[in-house]
């Protein structure tokens, strides 16, 4: 009957998690009636239509049927490719929807459910299975507490609010990349790295990740006898050259299209940072405007300098000692490393670091559920302009209600966790929060200073995010590895 029951509660943490995504789907969505441009809704919608009404070679070229100007596809090649299946679905229910030049800014009622629709599809297929099986094998055995870390893991708000409120896919290539970090944990090296690369053709945010996964399987080639690692260096090269030309086929018919798309997914002409940012550039702005005294080639050198020297001794760490823990706690460090000190950075993009965050819940449940808040809340400036601050508001509320109901067994009470500074500072930390909330919507901007609100809420979240990037590079060098698996799993020697 307990088991029973205990299960009862996992199928109801995942079911509440789909309900709670659908009931913010029904919510507003970047840029919704707002032309010219309206928002990323449109954005993806458009790119439907390019993809099922230009030949595959024209997707990233300016033409008089795709002006780049008007939302561009500036993501890889699987993202056009997902874009491509969604359009050929959207047109065979109303070729309206897709008509080329003429859909433009459609938002009728039955698109925005299909549109909707199809990023709860992408959660169904690439990220919620993944994120509850990493649960469902890992330690603490105590079923009610896997059920709790289900419910949590799977309710983080940002994901939530930005995919099913905001309107984007990131679910795909986070599925990914947790997908390719359980086939290394499984010792199938070959598989995981197929799965990461997958994951750097969908979004070139997942290149965050890029420098823990070179390092991870570089370091466990170095353990080899020199015949063993010479074979595996070039069985995990020709997994990533295979896999990479299979993605970008099409356009490897000429230098032309090649270069098209690379242009387009690493812009230099975008600035150092998108908007406004909790980053360290855009804190750093307050004082010097970057933008104005170096130029854009200057910048990228500048930040892509500063960020390989911030993440560089967790990458040395992790190569001399590649454990899945050290990996797992590297993933961390580089993805923030990234968020605050590399070029062209959005406000989204913490949702990267916020991944392997929220595979560390059972290690460090206080420290995650700290992180996943305050990444939430650095995404309030945005959720603001697209009339996302209620859910915002419930779905924070009740995530950090059930991450209190479950206090003792995952925040480490008070006694066990012998540090009440910690425990305050969190909660300080999370009333800070809610006062600049508040005040956002009831004290007015100074005449002269009309991003104040905004200025305040990424210049707090810019100062948690260096200080949890602290404390991950501590935790990832002074951490013992420990055992988190089933005997099951234990008996295949994993890190």
């Amino acid at each position: 009957m307990l088991i029973a029951g205990i299960d009862d509660m996992l199928h109801f943490g995942l079911l509440l998690s789909l309900i709670l995504r659908w009931a913010v789907s029904r919510f507003s969505y970047s840029g919704s009636g707002k032309p010219p441009m309206y928002g990323d809704y449109e954005a993806q919608r458009h790119w439907m239509e390019i993809t099922v009404n230009l030949p595959v070679q024209e997707w990233y070229k300016n033409s008089s049927n795709n002006d780049l100007q008007y939302w561009g596809l500036d993501y890889p090649p699987l993202t056009a490719y997902h874009s491509m299946l969604c359009g050929y679905v959207a047109r065979w229910i109303n070729p309206d929807w897709v008509a080329l030049n003429s859909s433009r800014g459609y938002e009728g009622y039955y698109h925005k459910i299909f549109m909707r629709s199809t990023v709860l599809a992408a959660d169904l297929l690439f990220y919620l299975p993944i994120i509850f099986y990493w649960i469902t094998i890992r330690q603490p055995h105590n079923l009610r507490d896997k059920a709790i870390l289900v419910g949590l893991c799977l309710l983080y708000p940002g994901l939530i609010l930005i995919d099913h409120g905001h309107f984007q896919y990131n679910s795909v290539s986070l599925g990914f990349t947790a997908t390719a970090i359980l086939f290394l944990m499984w010792r199938y090296d070959l598989v995981g790295a197929a799965f990461f690369t997958l994951a750097l053709h969908y979004k070139q945010m997942s290149l965050y990740y890029a420098l823990p996964f070179f390092c991870y399987l570089l370091g466990r080639c170095l353990q080899l006898p020199f015949k063993e690692r010479i074979k595996k260096l070039i069985r995990l090269s020709s997994v990533v050259i295979v896999t990479t030309a299979v993605c970008w086929f099409p356009f490897l018919m000429s230098l032309e299209s090649t270069s098209a798309v690379i242009q387009r997914i690493f812009p230099l002409d975008r600035g150092i940072y998108e908007d406004k940012v909790a980053n360290f550039w855009y804190m750093l702005s307050v004082l010097v405007k970057l933008k104005e005294v170096f130029p854009s080639s200057k910048l990228a050198v500048l930040s892509a300098l500063s960020t390989l020297l911030v993440v560089l001794p967790s990458c040395v760490n992790l190569l001399k000692n590649p454990k899945m823990h050290t990996f797992r706690l590297a993933l961390v460090n580089s993805s923030l490393t990234f968020f605050l000190f590399s070029y062209q950075v959005h406000e989204k993009s913490i949702l990267f670091p916020a991944l392997p965050v929220m595979l560390l819940f059972e290690d460090h449940p206080l420290l995650c559920t700290w992180f996943a808040y305050i990444s939430t809340y650095s995404l309030v400036p945005l959720l603001a302009k697209d009339g996302l601050i209620v859910p915002f508001i419930a779905l924070s509320i009740l995530f950090l209600i059930g991450a209190i109901r479950a206090y003792e067994d995952l925040l480490l009470s008070f006694k066990s966790q012998k540090s009440t500074i910690a425990s305050l500072s969190f909660l300080v930390s999370i009333f800070g929060s809610a006062i600049l909330v508040f005040a956002m919507y009831s004290v007015k901007q100074p005449a002269r200073y009309p991003h104040l609100h905004v200025l305040l809420n990424c210049v707090y979240s810019g100062v948690h995010f260096i200080g949890f990037l602290l404390y991950f590079n501590y935790l990832q060098f002074t951490e013992k590895p420990y055992d988190l698996y089933y005997p099951k799993i234990r008996d295949r020697k994993f890190d």
